[in-house]
């Protein structure tokens, strides 16, 4: 982290212990820091949203540190540019990744803008990632491998992450939790946040069906066998092993039961039952990928990818296209790859960015 008496540095604030000690850490190098708190998602009436205790956080961290706070609401900004499309994506049957576009969108967007406003030098968040600006702009993994939260900037442009600081780059979780502890932040203990932001702790299905009308369909086998009827399509995800009422049915091995793929057209939902043995496949496709940094790269390169948050890095073999997307060859066959989610690429101690997958290779 750059150290400096006279620069200012804006630093998002959530209301979590992350957030919280970037900006006592930022004081400490002797920035002149400001919270900014963004509420993207307005109060709905089963008073699920934290954003009022999150608030309240922030202000009683800020008052802790002496430094000045804001709020802002960035709720009609998130509805046209995040929200909008996370219902159209699960509208075409796929699952999307709403947190990852949100650092795009939002926090490295209004945000920025907002922050500039604000006279500031650099912005910062709490992001669990590391970043190098000499000469040029870089992404790294954060030391803490369990936390590293690169996957959720993948689709962040350079240009958006100059100027930026990720105070807690080199610090582990717990390490965090006991600076925050020791200087008596009210977050020290706070139970991290999980989830879509926008969702958090709600019922998944009841809180899409209020934008989405489900329509019922048939569940079929890989063989075309009708078995049963599902509740709408957009509840269901590639490898799913429960949730659509299937089991002991004659004739049918007495297994877990999966979900394979989706018919959109047609509204069918495709199962398996057995080891899930269809799940698997050699290969993916990104119609565009957002690359970050400077790095130069052949057509052609092998490196390491994930293709869900919490899984381990996967060798890969990748090809770049000549229209700004890439094919991936798995070294290994990868389980329940899914259209919407991200492939985030990482060479060595670097995130080279990502790309929503659009087609699997089974």
């Amino acid at each position: 982290m750059e150290k400096s008496s006279k620069a200012r540095v804006v630093v998002g604030m959530s209301g979590g212990v992350d957030s919280s000690v970037a900006a006592l850490l930022l004081k400490r190098a002797g920035y002149e820091v400001i919270g900014l708190f963004m509420n993207n998602w307005e109060e709905q009436d089963d008073g699920v949203c934290t954003s009022a205790e999150d608030w309240r956080d922030v202000q009683a961290v800020c008052g802790k540190l002496d430094i000045p706070y804001y709020g802002v609401n960035f709720s009609a900004e998130y509805m046209e540019k995040v929200f909008s499309y996370f219902l159209e994506e699960y509208k075409k049957g796929r699952t999307p990744n709403p947190d990852v576009l949100c650092n795009r969108e939002i926090k490295f967007g209004p945000f920025r803008e907002y922050a500039s406003k604000l006279g500031a030098d650099f912005i910062a968040t709490g992001h669990y990632c590391d970043i190098e600006h000499d000469g040029g702009t870089r992404l790294l993994k954060a030391a803490d491998s369990d936390k590293d939260q690169t996957y959720f900037l993948c689709d962040v442009r350079t240009y958006q992450l100059e100027n930026t600081l990720f105070p807690l780059g080199k610090l582990k979780k717990g390490e965090v939790r006991r600076i925050a502890e020791e200087n008596g932040l009210v977050t020290a203990r706070k139970r991290d946040s999980t989830g879509i932001c926008f969702i958090g702790e709600r019922n998944f299905k009841k809180f899409l069906s209020r934008y989405l009308p489900a329509q019922e369909g048939e569940i079929r086998d890989t063989a075309g066998n009708k078995l049963g009827t599902h509740t709408g399509l957009m509840y269901y995800t590639i490898g799913q092993r429960r949730g659509f009422g299937l089991g002991g049915i004659s004739g049918y091995d007495q297994k877990r039961w999966y979900v394979v793929d989706k018919d959109v057209k047609n509204n069918i939902l495709i199962v398996s039952c057995g080891e899930g043995e269809e799940l698997y496949s050699s290969g993916l496709e990104c119609g565009n990928f957002n690359r970050i940094g400077d790095i130069e790269l052949p057509d052609a390169f092998a490196c390491t990818a994930k293709f869900r948050y919490r899984q381990p890095e996967q060798k890969v073999w990748v090809t770049i296209g000549d229209s700004g997307g890439i094919n991936i060859r798995f070294e290994e066959r990868q389980r329940a790859i899914t259209l919407g989610q991200y492939a985030v690429l990482y060479l060595d101690k670097y995130c080279l960015g990502g790309g929503v997958i659009d087609s699997v290779y089974k």
